[in-house]
C-alpha cells in the first residue's frame, strides 16, 4: 500500500526549511525513528552531506533522525531497510542520473509499493511521476532515461506559476511549456503551486494545501482542482 506525500516545495516564502508542513510530517512519519534522506539532487552544488545536514536539522523539530543514503555502502540494500524515505529538491537531472548510477529506480519503487512512507518535494516529487519531462530544471547532466519511478499515472511539474499579467517577460510560460509537452506525449499533468502538496494513501491520490491545482490534459481545456479534491481520475 503506497503511503506518499508529494510536495511542491519544501520551502514556502518567509519561513523556514519544511516548516509549512511539519505538522503534516509529524503525523506522516509517526511510526518512524529514522528516515533515509537521498540528498543526490543537490540545490546550487551544495555537498551530500550538507543537504543532509539541513533536512536532520528540519526533522530534529519533530523528532526524527536523518541519515543520508551516501552514507552507506549499498545504496539499493539501504533503501531496502529504511523506515521511511525523503528524496530533497535541487536538479531534476542530477537527482535521476543519481538514482540510476545507483540503481535504486525499481529499489525504489520496490519499497514505495510495500508501503514504505515516502516523501518528496520539488525535485524528490518530480520523480514520482511516470516521467522527469516536466521538470523547470536545466538539463545539466544527461541521466540514462527520463522516465521515472511512475509512482502516479501523471507527470508533476512542481513550483508551477501562473503567468502575471503585469510582467515585461516576453518568454515561456509554464502553461505554453505543458503545452508544448502535449505535443508530443499524452500523458497528464499537475502543475502544483508552491506550499501546494499531494497525498498518496494507497489507490488514493488527493490535493492538499489550501491552493487549487492546474490539470492538463491531452487535447483538453486546463482546469483546476480544489484542495481535498481527489486525482484518481488522471490517467
Amino acid at each position: 500500500m503506497k503511503n506518499i506525500i508529494i510536495a511542491s516545495t519544501s520551502t514556502v516564502h518567509g519561513s523556514d526549511y519544511l516548516e509549512y508542513i511539519l505538522n503534516d510530517l509529524k503525523a506522516f512519519f509517526k511510526n518512524t525513528n529514522t528516515i533515509l534522506f537521498i540528498p543526490y539532487a543537490r540545490p546550487s552544488g551544495i555537498t551530500h552531506d550538507e543537504y543532509t545536514k539541513k533536512a536532520s536539522e528540519a526533522f530534529s523539530k519533530i523528532g526524527k533522525k536523518v541519515k543520508g543514503i551516501h552514507e552507506f555502502d549499498n545504496p539499493a540494500e539501504a533503501v531496502k531497510n529504511a523506515e521511511a524515505i525523503f528524496t530533497g529538491g535541487g536538479n531534476t537531472f542530477v537527482l535521476t542520473s543519481q538514482l540510476y548510477k545507483n540503481n535504486l529506480i525499481d529499489a525504489l519503487k520496490t519499497a514505495i509499493e510495500n508501503s514504505t512512507p515516502y516523501l518528496g518535494t520539488s525535485a524528490g516529487s518530480n520523480i514520482c511521476g511516470l516521467t522527469i519531462k516536466t521538470t523547470n530544471d536545466m538539463p545539466i547532466v544527461y541521466p540514462p532515461s527520463f522516465n521515472a519511478l511512475a509512482l502516479v499515472p501523471f507527470n508533476i511539474n512542481p513550483h508551477y506559476l501562473d503567468p502575471d499579467a503585469n510582467s515585461k517577460h516576453m518568454g515561456e510560460t509554464r502553461e505554453t511549456r505543458i503545452k508544448e509537452f502535449h505535443k508530443f506525449n499524452t500523458h497528464p499533468v499537475v502543475g502544483l503551486r508552491e506550499g501546494s502538496w499531494l497525498k498518496v494513501k494507497d489507490k488514493s491520490i488527493t490535493l492538499k494545501g489550501s491552493l487549487t491545482a492546474r490539470i492538463f490534459e491531452y487535447n483538453k481545456t486546463p482546469y483546476e482542482l480544489e484542495p481535498e479534491t481527489e486525482l484518481n481520475h488522471l490517467k
